[in-house]
């Protein structure tokens, strides 16, 4: 294969994969990651995953607020890339900078294209109840992850698969399928398939897209914290205290039930709680106010839920 200049644009823990393959196939001429930001409790600033990769294996590092400016895009062409690699990095391309590499801008996306466009793909495929995903690389163009596909592999999702399964999954496999297409243009040998057929946008996601709806069927409920187990997390309320939701499981069984009501809550049975379908769902892994993640068993043995209780429906 061509050992190509690449510069290289990820953000995230997921994007550290394909830089570490692209540093051992390629030549990495330096890498463009987001600004380093305050985490934790003590607010300090923390590079992100690909930034500490990168240093720690001796990469130049850039870090734009704004990559599209003037001054960056001409940087960049300076540098003369072969090619410009993007993982999630964050922010949108400019034209010019579209423009800059000779073999073009290839991105890795974690979906199976055109479906799921946009910033939340892994999550959103589980949500909607999908039962695969993947990931797609592409030519970039200056639409939204429209540009022609390239390579796709897929990637079951299991009626309790989280989005901690899919991330890891996906990392692992955007790594190999990267190496794959470039080996496919260095041989001259990569097809290009323009977009067609049904498309739609994962949008990114906030704290919000969690509050739980009970009146939603039990499987939606379901899929909805699968979807967030990692970030930002489902919750729901019980007498106005906050109760994150990890881990659920459709129970198949009925009630008549109004929607968030508790039906059991002991040792025996665990914590079910009725959906707005009529069926039952069993919470499994939550985080009480204050407390760490947990399973439900090992909550009640030390904190009782008195009923009859229910958690609290939104306002509409």
């Amino acid at each position: 294969m061509k050992k190509f200049r690449v510069i290289f644009m990820g953000t995230p823990e997921f994007a550290v994969p394909c830089l570490a393959a692209l540093a051992e196939h390629c030549e990495v001429l330096g890498v463009v990651t987001q600004p380093d930001k305050p985490r934790g409790r003590g607010k300090k600033l923390q590079p992100t995953p690909v930034k500490a990769w990168a240093t720690e294996h001796e990469l130049p590092v850039w870090q734009p607020v704004k990559v599209k400016t003037p001054e960056f895009t001409q940087f960049l062409a300076e540098q003369k890339p072969d090619l410009i690699v993007v993982v999630a990095f964050g922010q949108i391309l400019s034209q010019a900078i579209l423009d800059i590499p000779p073999y073009g801008c290839i991105n890795v996306h974690a979906s199976l294209l055109p479906r799921y466009r946009g910033a939340a793909p892994m999550q959103w495929c589980i949500i909607n109840g999908e039962k695969e995903t993947g990931v797609t690389t592409m030519f970039m163009d200056a639409g939204l992850d429209t540009g022609d596909m390239l390579l796709k592999k897929t990637f079951p999702i299991g009626e309790n698969t989280t989005l901690e399964e899919v991330h890891d999954g996906l990392m692992g496999i955007g790594a190999d399928l990267l190496i794959e297409t470039l080996e496919q243009l260095s041989a001259g040998t990569l097809q290009r398939t323009p977009q067609t057929g049904e498309s739609n946008y994962a949008p990114m996601l906030t704290r919000e897209t969690g509050h739980i709806d009970w009146r939603k069927p039990a499987q939606q409920v379901h899929d909805l914290v699968r979807g967030l187990n990692s970030w930002p997390g489902a919750y729901t309320f019980l007498k106005g205290e906050k109760y994150k939701i990890w881990r659920t499981k459709v129970t198949g069984a009925q009630t008549e039930a109004q929607p968030g009501a508790i039906l059991t809550a002991d040792l025996q049975q665990g914590l079910q709680v009725a959906a707005g379908d009529g069926q039952v769902l069993a919470i499994t892994e939550l985080q009480a106010p204050g407390k760490k993640k947990m399973p439900v068993t090992a909550y009640l043995n030390g904190h009782g839920i008195a009923l009859p209780a229910a958690f609290e429906v939104p306002a509409e």
